[in-house]
C-alpha cells in the first residue's frame, strides 16, 4: 500500500510537469493570442461609455407640499423649549416597493463579466500550476551553488505575485456590485437627487473601464510570465550544473 501511494504521488508530480511544459510551450502563446484579438472586438475596443448606461427604472414622484401649521393657533400646546428641532433633518422616502418593479443590474457590464471571469479564473489556475511546477524543480538545499536556485526563487515570486493579483480581481468585481446596491438605495430613498443618479453612471462607468483594464493586465501577465520562464528555462529546469569536469 505505501509504495502504491508513492506511485500515484509520482505519477501525479510527472503528469504536472507535463502540463505545465505544454502550457508554458503551447498554451501561454494562444491565451495571448486569444485576449490580443479579444480586445480587439466591438466590446472592449474604443466602446462608448453611452454603451453602458441603465435605466435605473426609478421614477421621480411628484413633491409633497408639507403645510406647517402653528401648534398654538390651531389650539394645541406650544412647542416645549426642550423638545429637539429638526426643522433642518430631512429622513428621506420611505421605500417600501419600487412603483416600477425592481431594479436591473447594468446588462452591457454583466455581459462583459460573464466573459472576463473565466479569464480571471484560467490565469489563477495557469499561475498556480506554474508555481507548483517550479516547487518540484527546486533542488535540495546545499551549500554553494545556488545561482540557479535563486533564479528559480524569484521566478516563483512573481508568478505567486500574478496569481495573488488575479484572485483580486474577483474582489473587485464583487465590490462593484455592492458599491452599486448602496448607491442605488440612496438613489430610492432619496429619489430628486440627481447626484445620487450620476453617482450610479459613473460608478458604471468606471466598472467598464476596469473591465477592460482586466483583461489587458491578465494578457500582460501571461506575456511576462511566457517571457520570465522562456528565458530562464535551462536554469529553472537545470538550477545546478556539475563541475566536476572542470577539475580535471
Amino acid at each position: 500500500m505505501p509504495n502504491e501511494t508513492i506511485k500515484k504521488v509520482q505519477d501525479y508530480k510527472d503528469s504536472l510537469v507535463k502540463k505545465a511544459e505544454q502550457l508554458i510551450f503551447q498554451g501561454f502563446p494562444e491565451k495571448i493570442v486569444e485576449l490580443n484579438e479579444m480586445l480587439a472586438t466591438d466590446m472592449f475596443c474604443e466602446r462608448n461609455f453611452n454603451e453602458v448606461h441603465q435605466d435605473l427604472n426609478i421614477p421621480v414622484p411628484e413633491p409633497i407640499l408639507v403645510n406647517h401649521v402653528d401648534e398654538a393657533s390651531a389650539g394645541g400646546d406650544p412647542p416645549s423649549a426642550k423638545r429637539p428641532r429638526n426643522d433642518f433633518c430631512v429622513p428621506g422616502t420611505k421605500v417600501m416597493a419600487l412603483p416600477s418593479g425592481t431594479v436591473p443590474c447594468n446588462e452591457p457590464l454583466c455581459e462583459m463579466i460573464k466573459i472576463v471571469k473565466p479569464i480571471i479564473r484560467k490565469l489563477v489556475e495557469d499561475s498556480n500550476l506554474l508555481k507548483m511546477w517550479i516547487s518540484f524543480l527546486i533542488p535540495k538545499i546545499e551549500d554553494g551553488n545556488n545561482f540557479g536556485v535563486s533564479i528559480q526563487e524569484d521566478t516563483l515570486a512573481e508568478i505567486q505575485a500574478v496569481e495573488s493579483e488575479a484572485a483580486a480581481f474577483f474582489d473587485q468585481i464583487s465590490r462593484y456590485f455592492l458599491s452599486r446596491a448602496k448607491v442605488v438605495s440612496k438613489v430610492a430613498k432619496y429619489p430628486h437627487i440627481e447626484d445620487y443618479r450620476r453617482a450610479v453612471v459613473e460608478l458604471d462607468e468606471k466598472e467598464y473601464l476596469s473591465l477592460w483594464l482586466v483583461v489587458c493586465e491578465v494578457r500582460n501577465r501571461y506575456s511576462s510570465l511566457h517571457d520570465i520562464v522562456i528565458k530562464n528555462l535551462e536554469k529553472l529546469k537545470k538550477p545546478r550544473s556539475s563541475n566536476a569536469e572542470s577539475l580535471y
